[in-house]
């Protein structure tokens, strides 16, 4: 038998087995393209390869139409809500609620102050006054007199000078109120007779008419004038309560401040003590250079003012030399009010010139105040940037009046020494936290005798 038919049956074998292979790639394909698709069907084994035996073909492969495979839409899924937000918006969204916590504190916080704002006020003011008299008892202490004995001595020391200098100013008023009075019409007559011959074209007919009008305003809140006079009697009250509450603050803050303090640190998180625990005596170190300073400034501007209008001859000097040092208190908007009042009496008693004269002695103290005085008595440590200055008195004056002006900047100032403190205390906690570097790997030491080496 020739050997043509058996070399041509595995030929035949040979492609079969490879169209064979070709059909489930294809199919492999498919199904991997088309995950609905069905499987297809195990391809049998291909018969022993005999060279007498001829070869079945396998089983043509059933597709799954096109069309069928496709009817059954594919089920993307869906993201993420969150992240489907641009993450501006989540930051956005995030620090605004807790803006909004914040305020809400702030907003119940203001009105429980305003609700027992009396009560808060005599602290502060005694906070104030034992700052700037601390020293003085501590001087006393270290020369061996008795703690309380030295509280007593200083406290009511302070509290009479401020007497006396409440008294003194009454006493100069009511002195010279009848003198000034006169002075003061005088000096409206000659305010108007110069503005008729001033080249500003006044007549006589507007400024009695801008007279007709002061007087009809006058009379038309005539009410309002007896009810303010009779609401002066509750500010008498309000007054002498705060005074007491002033004087028992100081005198047992004097006396007993540490323990104080270290009960206050009781009420603070164990977790937050240590920090408020250094934050504190760096507080009341800045209160107390903001008092000594600003009474330094205050005495020095009062002093120079006082001298100033006193040589020109404008009444009551000294009484408006003592205001000069009482507005003093309250930065910028004091030293123009003491100012203009200064001005405004000088104007009214004594003619233009002297009007214009006190101007410029007034603004130069204020100007060697400003640049001179404060950096160098005040130092760096309760420096706050002057625009900060005018929206904290501004804030304090409509939140809560004079009182609320005076407070505002000795505020922020310890605000400022305790925040940076506790900013620089946290930094140093996560350093101190953070794991340690590792050590660089270091040669090993050559602990060979370098006499016998060799």
């Amino acid at each position: 038998m020739s050997r043509v038919p058996g070399w041509l049956g595995r030929l035949g074998a040979g492609l079969t087995e490879m169209s064979e292979r070709l059909d489930e790639r294809r199919v492999e394909v498919e199904q991997s393209s088309d995950p609905l698709a069905a499987p297809a069907p195990p391809t049998p084994a291909p018969a022993a390869e005999r060279p007498d035996t001829p070869v079945e073909p396998p089983p043509p492969v059933r597709e799954t139409p096109p069309a069928t495979r496709r009817s059954a839409p594919s089920a993307a899924p869906r993201p993420d809500p969150a992240e489907a937000v641009p993450w501006g918006v989540r930051v956005a969204a995030e620090a605004g609620w807790r803006l909004l916590v914040l305020a809400g504190t702030v907003w119940v916080l203001m009105r429980v102050i305003s609700s027992v704002q009396l009560v808060v006020f005599a602290f502060v003011i005694a906070l104030l006054v034992t700052a700037l008299l601390q020293p003085t008892v501590a001087r006393l202490t270290r020369r061996g007199v008795p703690r309380g004995i030295a509280t007593a001595l200083t406290a009511i020391s302070g509290f009479v000078v401020i007497g006396l200098m409440g008294w003194f100013v009454t006493w100069q008023v009511m002195e010279n109120i009848d003198t000034l009075s006169t002075q003061i019409q005088s000096g409206i007559d000659d305010l108007r007779n110069w503005l008729l011959k001033s080249p500003f074209h006044v007549t006589d007919k507007q400024i009695n008419q801008i007279a007709k009008n002061l007087r009809e305003a006058i009379g038309a809140n005539t009410d309002q004038i007896t009810s303010a006079g009779l609401e002066g009697v509750q500010v008498i009250v309000d007054f002498l309560t705060g005074l007491l509450l002033v004087f028992f603050s100081t005198l047992f803050l004097l006396y007993d401040g540490k323990r104080i303090w270290e009960w206050f640190l009781k009420l603070v998180p164990a977790a937050a003590r240590p920090g408020v625990a250094g934050a504190g005596p760096r507080a009341w170190r800045t209160l107390t250079a903001y008092v000594r300073g600003t009474v330094l400034v205050a005495l020095i501007d009062a002093t120079f003012i006082g001298v100033g209008i006193y040589f020109l001859n404008v009444p009551m000097a000294v009484p408006l030399a003592v205001f000069i040092f009482l507005f003093s208190f309250i930065p910028l908007v004091g030293a123009v009010a003491s100012g203009a009042l200064a001005v405004i009496v000088a104007l009214v008693t004594q003619g233009v010139f002297t009007a214009v004269m006190t101007l410029v002695v007034v603004l130069a103290v204020q100007q060697i105040e400003g640049h001179v005085l404060q950096p160098f008595i005040l130092g760096r440590a309760v420096r706050v940037h002057p625009l900060a200055v005018v929206l904290t008195v501004a804030a304090g004056g409509m939140v809560a009046g004079i009182g609320g002006a005076v407070v505002a900047v000795p505020l922020v100032a310890v605000t400022n020494t305790v925040v940076g403190y506790l900013k620089q205390y946290s930094e140093e906690l996560q350093q101190q936290k953070a794991p340690a570097p590792p050590a660089p790997a270091s040669e090993p030491e050559n602990t060979e005798d370098p006499v016998h080496a060799e």
